[in-house]
């Protein structure tokens, strides 16, 4: 009987749909650890990348990574480390979400995800067939559990593999980040370690797919739910754990990384998601329109930690509204970060539009909402027109609290193809300034120092579409405006209930009517990384067409 173990934890970044490069990825990386290594082990779905969606309904898909889990298989045959991975498995007319053993040169065994998660972002249910109740695994001489993902959050599938002798357990997974997440998950496998009295190494991948961002943050504890081992998070990392028998109990040993904190995770999230959006859709860098307000600044900073100041571009686009003051602060904030800037004022361009509506046979025009909208839609004529020339991505730089009240104008300064604080409160835009002003990263591409003026963090947020405008000449402090927000957006209670922690009645009713109404304007508006416990898109579906009147 075996005694001990070493395996390599491979936290990587697959790319969805490049099978083979992926699957390429894992052999280079197998082909450079030590000999001594009994089992390298990827993340959920691996080698098609995850969330897959309806890719892998396409049977030439399936078909390729067939053929490259058998190529995997073969690299084996030099009986060094053996692999576990995800993929997804073709079974007679359904299709599986599975963990595959290869050793030897060839597929020993695998095992079916049980439990298909069919909440928030995850449609698996859609796409995916349940798999049996099975026992452990014999890797290398020892019965090693492989519940997958979604499997370790109820006790039944370890349970039955505890049950059937499993020694240990190997979760791999694809779990999504948001700020909460990583204390849910270490609760949620300290009570699967309390309950079978075994050790549990969670396995995650890292990256950005889409809305989706995942953040590694990988981990084991041992069977008296101690930590012993965490990775790096929101970098890929190839970590070793040893895990020894003594006195027929497993234990593992293995490096303990510092952890980012709640603000720092937020932070590096935004750029690990934009990062891989537009390297992995290769576009050539980014534009945004720079208004010296905090949000612009704050998308230009992460677009510049993310993708370096040589692939960022802003532009300021002034109007007959914007302040002096705002033309200094989105200069300064350029050049501390060392982007191009750019300045196209609309002033001109405003007065020919308006002068084309005067001959319009209806009311006269008399300036107003229809105004400032115009201004916000020619900055966006304008972007998407240096977009098409350049090939520049354009990056809109509304928040969730802008975005859940309507306070952006669509296809105005909605308009991009993401929209990187599109999950972000305004509470916490600020937060994320402040933190990024005294703080760095390695991962990070931009000046390691100083990077925002703090005029731009002070100053009360405005739109600059008319003289003297505030958001809070429409809108209650937004330190209010966020605490109404997630009591409707993430808690899902009533006004009632809202009002019964202190809120003002008709300020909760009105804010509520407005994230009501703006649904449609956000079902227009472009992806954006998911940050929050329930962002809107993926995770919150309303109807745009509803009978349904109990809003306030």
């Amino acid at each position: 009987m075996k005694n001990k173990l070493k395996i390599a934890l491979a936290q990587l970044n697959p790319l969805v749909g490049d099978v083979v490069g992926n699957v390429n990825k894992l052999i280079k990386i197998r082909s450079e650890l030590d000999n001594d290594v009994d089992l390298i082990v990827a993340p959920e779905l691996y080698i098609s990348g995850y969330p897959i969606d309806d890719l892998v309904l396409r049977e030439d898909f399936l078909i390729l990574v067939e053929s490259q889990i058998e190529k995997l298989a073969k690299d084996t045959e030099d009986n060094k480390s053996a692999i576990i991975v995800g993929a997804p498995r073709k079974d007679n007319n359904f299709i599986k979400n599975s963990v595959f053993v290869l050793e030897n040169g060839k597929i020993s065994t695998f095992r079916d995800k049980y439990e298909l998660p069919n909440t928030g972002v995850f449609d698996e249910q859609r796409i995916f067939k349940s798999g049996p109740l099975s026992g452990p695994v014999n890797v290398k001489g020892v019965k090693i559990g492989l519940p997958i993902c979604e499997d370790i959050w109820d006790e039944t599938v370890l349970e039955c593999q505890a049950e059937s002798g499993a020694e240990m357990f190997l979760s791999i997974n694809a779990s999504p980040f948001s700020i909460d997440k990583k204390d849910k998950r270490y609760s949620v496998v300290a009570s699967r370690v309390h309950e079978t009295k075994l050790p549990l190494i969670y396995l995650n991948r890292i990256g950005g797919q889409d809305e989706l961002i995942f953040d590694g943050s990988s981990f084991g504890l041992n069977d008296d739910g101690k930590l012993f081992f965490n990775s790096l998070d929101f970098e890929e990392q190839v970590s070793i754990i040893n895990i020894k028998n003594e006195n027929q109990r497993w234990k593992g040993s293995g490096k303990i990384e510092k952890s980012s904190n709640k603000i720092e995770s937020l932070y590096k999230a935004l750029v690990l998601g934009l990062r891989d959006y537009v390297n992995n859709n290769r576009f050539p860098g980014v534009i945004l329109g720079m208004s010296g307000g905090i949000d612009s600044a704050l998308v230009a900073t992460i677009a510049t930690d993310a993708l370096g100041p040589e692939l960022v571009q802003v532009v300021m686009l002034p109007s007959p509204y914007t302040s002096n003051q705002s033309l200094e602060d989105a200069e300064v904030a350029a050049n501390l970060l060392g982007i191009k800037y750019s300045n196209l004022d609309i002033s001109d361009t405003m007065l020919v539009i308006e002068n084309v509506l005067k001959n319009f046979d209806g009311p006269p025009f008399v300036p107003g909402i229809t105004e400032e909208n115009i201004q916000s839609r020619l900055r966006g004529l304008l972007l998407m027109a240096l977009s098409n020339r350049f090939g520049n991505m354009v990056l809109a730089t509304g928040n969730k609290s802008e975005y859940a009240v309507g306070y952006a104008t669509l296809y105005g300064d909605m308009c991009g193809g993401y929209a990187p604080l599109k999950d972000v409160w305004k509470t916490d835009v600020i937060k994320l300034c402040k933190w990024r002003n005294k703080n760095f990263s390695n991962s990070f591409l931009g000046p390691k120092d100083y990077v925002m003026p703090n005029n731009i963090i002070n100053k009360p947020p405005t739109a600059e579409l008319r003289a003297d405008q505030k958001d809070t000449d429409s809108l209650p402090d937004y330190g209010i405006l966020d605490a109404i927000l997630k009591s409707l957006v993430e808690d899902e209670i009533s006004i009632e209930n809202i009002t019964a922690r202190g809120f003002d009645k008709k300020t909760v009713e009105k804010i509520s009517k407005l994230l009501t109404r703006s649904e449609y304007k956000r079902f227009q508006s472009p992806p954006g990384p998911k940050v929050t416990p329930k962002a809107f898109g993926r995770d919150r579906r309303f109807p745009l067409t509803s009978g349904f009147q109990n809003w306030n």
